[in-house]
């Protein structure tokens, strides 16, 4: 009767010692499986925000035409070429902002003119 109990025992002793080695293994993966699903996620966040570019903001402002002064002078001194195609676009853009028909302005004309800038108002 004694061997039986010290058999019981002892395959007591070896279900608890797989157990344990169980669930450890489980623990271990679980702990490697968040550490990769971190580092995966944490990746794409950083890989976003990762842009070297300054962000520009778009602002207007009022201007009266002097002598001398024409679309193209405006596109080139404000036509930004990251957020324009051309000095066209640009020029097309204030046009349609200002309500003119064609390029032609005048002295003394007020014009509102887009243009970008690092500097957050």
């Amino acid at each position: 009767m004694n061997n039986n109990s010290e058999l019981r025992i002892r395959n007591n002793r070896i279900r608890r010692t797989r157990q344990l080695r169980r669930n450890i293994i489980m623990c271990l993966f679980t702990f490697a499986l968040v550490i990769c699903l971190s580092i995966i996620l944490f990746s794409f966040k950083t890989k976003a925000q990762g842009s070297q570019e300054d962000v520009l903001y778009k602002y207007y402002k009022s201007i009266m035409v002097s002598e001398g002064d024409s679309l193209w002078k405006y596109a080139q001194m404000y036509g930004d070429n990251q957020y324009y195609n051309s000095y066209e676009d640009y020029m097309k853009e204030v046009m349609n902002m200002n309500f003119l028909k064609d390029e032609t302005i005048t002295t003394g004309q007020y014009l509102i003119l887009p243009y970008y800038s690092s500097e957050f108002f």
